[in-house]
């Protein structure tokens, strides 16, 4: 007799929330991880639920208010009928088992089918001063302002490219927050000629510009074609009194600016750890200019039983990732013998070839995208040789590059195990594609030739203690306790 099915989402966002949408309307009860308190994942980020924290979803959301309070609204009304676990982070993947912590506690979620909605992290590309106190990723600036009710400071400067540049600066400048400059690392001409690429979701184009010319229309500085020299910090306390001003050129002209907080970005990268837990094949992607788990038009992996879905299969955007649940829940339903037109009914959604459809026409809007906000060329090249490029390890440039020259090495695995890149707590999830790019640069290849940084667990950081003592994993010998 077969094994009943057993299946897990491991994510609350847009993608997670309408996976469990579809599978509740055919009589399912998923289990749905989410890393979050609440859910909604990173774009429709909740805030707190405790009192004296209102901010109403329009000042919240902005245009994309309805969109949030419907990914919310579904959730809320899908509570009864799912195993929902806020506040549960899964950080590691074994053959048919996760390993999640919640609480403080290590307990593992068995599955039969799994779908992997992790979601996107911001793309770091360090600049010199990069660690300096109030130096934010983009993303992190976002969660300040939605969970927390804050900016990251008086005196806001937003540096990189892509679309959450603007998206994040008019969020600021709209809730009050004092946004000095926003300054793109790509021209203004390159973004025109991206344009008929992104005429394909007239929409999204034009909620773009807008943010542009409301930032523009507050006073807000928006410069194109920018070089980031770097970010400078000093004050009474030296270094770690912050961020005091970042140094920028363009057209052969310097230029500083003072400030006290950067929120600096690149664009997102996927967040695939899982997905190669879980022993999925991997393929160089052009178009995110990096390593992406292979799937087909269905969200389906190399690996049986395992489906991916939204942003940690590759950055689609919200809209994309809501129609990528939709059809890897689907999926599953194939995969279990449920037949699907009469879900796709019950959920009020298109069937599995419309959503395959409106996906393929969204991928071409986000080569425009790509076209628009390239990263840019060689970015390594300026760095200097003291610069950190891993933080958690304390490795700079100069480490790395003379491992190349002296040591002849050629792959990134190979760098990680000669100088401990990417072995910090974080895992490689912010340096490892810095190292990549500088790898790639010092040894004359590509990206894609350099190959990809091996996800190793924990994939973001836990607490040990509970690991000594719980029931669930094999004990740790007395006297390794005590080293």
């Amino acid at each position: 007799m077969a094994e009943p099915a057993k299946i897990v989402i491991v994510g609350a966002g847009p993608a997670g929330v309408r996976a469990a949408q579809t599978l509740v309307a055919a009589g399912l009860r998923p289990v749905v991880l989410d890393e979050n308190p609440r859910w909604g994942g990173q774009i429709y980020r909740q805030p707190p639920a405790h009192a004296g924290f209102s901010r109403s979803p329009k000042a919240l959301y902005g245009f994309e208010a309805a969109k949030a309070e419907a990914i919310h609204r579904t959730m809320a009304e899908l509570l009864p009928r799912v195993d929902y676990r806020p506040e549960t982070l899964v950080w590691a993947c074994d053959p048919k088992q996760l390993h999640t912590m919640h609480g403080g506690r290590e307990t593992p979620v068995s599955f039969t089918h799994l779908i992997i909605a992790s979601g996107a992290t911001d793309r770091v590309l360090p600049v010199p001063g990069w660690t300096l106190p109030g130096v934010y990723t983009l993303g992190g600036a976002q969660v300040a302002l939605k969970a927390q009710g804050c900016a990251i400071g008086e005196r806001v400067v937003f540096a990189g490219t892509g679309p959450l540049l603007y998206l994040v600066a008019y969020q600021y400048a709209k809730a009050g927050a004092n946004v000095v400059a926003v300054l793109d690392t790509n021209t203004f001409v390159r973004q025109v000629m991206a344009a008929p690429r992104l005429l394909n979701q007239p929409a999204t184009l034009a909620k773009g510009l807008y943010y542009v010319g409301a930032l523009r229309a507050r006073g807000v500085r928006v410069e194109h074609g920018v070089t980031l020299d770097g970010i400078e910090g000093g004050g009474q306390g030296g270094e770690s009194a912050g961020v005091q001003a970042i140094h920028w050129r363009r057209d052969g002209r310097r230029h500083t600016l003072a400030c006290s907080a950067i929120g600096l970005g690149f664009g997102l990268r996927p967040e695939t750890q899982l997905a190669d837990l879980a022993g999925c094949r991997f393929v160089f992607d052009t178009l995110n200019q990096c390593w992406l788990p292979e799937r087909d038009a269905a969200g389906r992996s190399s690996q049986s039983g395992i489906y991916l879905a939204g942003d940690g299969a590759g950055i689609v955007g919200a809209d994309a990732a809501e129609l990528a649940g939709r059809r890897a829940a689907l999926a599953v339903l194939e995969d279990i013998g449920i037949t699907t037109p009469a879900t796709a009914m019950a959920t009020d959604g298109p069937d599995a070839l419309t959503l395959e459809r409106k996906l393929a026409s969204i991928r071409r809007f986000r080569e425009g995208i790509e076209q628009a906000f390239a990263l840019p060329r060689d970015p390594s090249a300026d760095w200097p040789d003291d610069m950190l490029v891993c933080r958690c390890e304390e490795i700079d440039a100069r480490t790395l590059r003379d491992c190349v020259r002296h040591d002849g090495v050629t792959e990134i695995n190979r760098l990680k195990a000669l100088t401990r890149v990417g072995m910090g707590r974080c895992q490689g999830r912010m340096c490892g594609e810095a190292a990549c790019h500088l790898l790639a640069e010092a040894s004359g290849q590509t990206l894609a030739q350099v190959g990809r940084l091996r996800a190793q667990a924990p994939v973001k950081p836990i607490p040990i203690a509970p690991m000594l003592f719980d029931e669930n994993v094999a004990a740790i010998p007395e006297e390794a306790r005590d080293e």
